[in-house]
């Protein structure tokens, strides 16, 4: 089967506030066109970045939408390239009647794959048949053409995927799209395997394993990373076999700045966004005080973007 979602680059969108605390869908547009402007193949809304436990219904649902449309409109003026695809989760409810009204209200947006957090299902953490029966349970309820993804999100716990959850997955027809959390290559590979031919793509998150996952066969980069230095994973995931020496360096720089995305975040890429990017939000999150951002958390995103733009200069210079 092939692959219904780009392959390649894929940020996990932050939600911007106003400084009154409601969400400011200007600046949604406004970063929406930045990631469009850096060359990013597609966008994950409505994830944990964008604070979803943290959100109502209507905003997630108002927040995956609004990227969607602008997502289109944007291919829609650029025609010579390809849309960013768009997956969208805001799976946040216990309750499974809960889960499937949000979920069906997010496949209503329009986005091309609706992202299942892995840890909605089988809550108890029991088995993998209970996850898998609960799973099928939702698909039910989804309308049959909708895709879907799954995506192991670190809140409230870690679910990621077995071996048997896996095949599952790749045999089942409906999914598109896994955000891996696993952060291990040699899983990432196994799991590649299981997947090979089944039209489900694989996007890890974790900026240091990158490169190994790519060489593997993985899809692409989905990661909070994107948010501060999205050019890079988008060149290092479509040129990683043609500059095979230029790609480790690149690497090896993504994997030291990748271990900046925890203290802060998301204040911190709201500070590079607005500071170093020009693009107007304010500073306000609701899972994290952007009273903590001090000066030292600016000093390392302010360092980490000189050692970027450098290196987005020599590849720039490749031949």
């Amino acid at each position: 089967m092939k692959l219904n979602i780009n392959k390649g680059a894929y940020p996990t969108m932050i939600t911007p506030y106003n400084e009154n605390g409601k969400v400011d869908y200007g600046a949604v547009k406004a970063l929406t066109e930045w990631y469009w402007e850096k060359g990013c193949d597609g966008i994950f809304a409505s994830c944990q970045s964008s604070e979803i436990l943290f959100l109502s219904l209507e905003d997630r649902v108002k927040l995956a939408k609004t990227v969607s449309d602008t997502a289109i409109a944007l291919a829609a003026k650029n025609p010579e390239r390809k849309k960013m695809s768009v997956v969208a989760s805001g799976h946040v409810s216990d309750d499974f009647d809960e889960q499937c009204a949000e979920l069906n209200a997010i496949a209503e947006t329009g986005v091309d794959a609706v992202v299942l957090i892995s840890n909605r299902s089988d809550i108890e953490n029991t088995s993998d048949e209970k996850w898998i029966a609960d799973t099928e349970a939702i698909l039910a309820a989804l309308p049959a053409e909708t895709m879907v993804g799954t995506y192991e999100c670190p809140r409230p716990y870690k679910r990621l995927l077995t071996e048997k959850m896996t095949k599952w997955i790749a045999e089942s027809g409906r999914f598109a799209f896994i955000k891996d959390t696993c952060c291990d290559a040699d899983e990432i590979a196994k799991r590649l395997r299981i997947l090979d031919g089944s039209g489900v793509g694989l996007f890890n998150a974790n900026g240091q394993t990158c490169l190994e996952s790519l060489k593997s066969g993985g899809d692409g980069y989905c990661g909070i990373m994107c948010n501060f230095h999205p050019e890079l994973y988008v060149w290092l995931c479509h040129n990683f076999k043609k500059y095979p020496e230029m790609a480790q360096k690149v690497q090896a720089a993504l994997s030291m700045c990748a271990f900046t995305e925890n203290p802060v975040y998301p204040v911190t890429a709201k500070y590079h966004l607005s500071h170093h990017e020009g693009i107007p939000m304010s500073l306000y999150a609701r899972s994290a005080d952007r009273r903590t951002l001090t000066n030292y958390y600016k000093l390392c995103v302010d360092q980490m973007k000189l050692i970027t733009d450098e290196i987005k200069e020599n590849i720039k210079n490749l031949k």
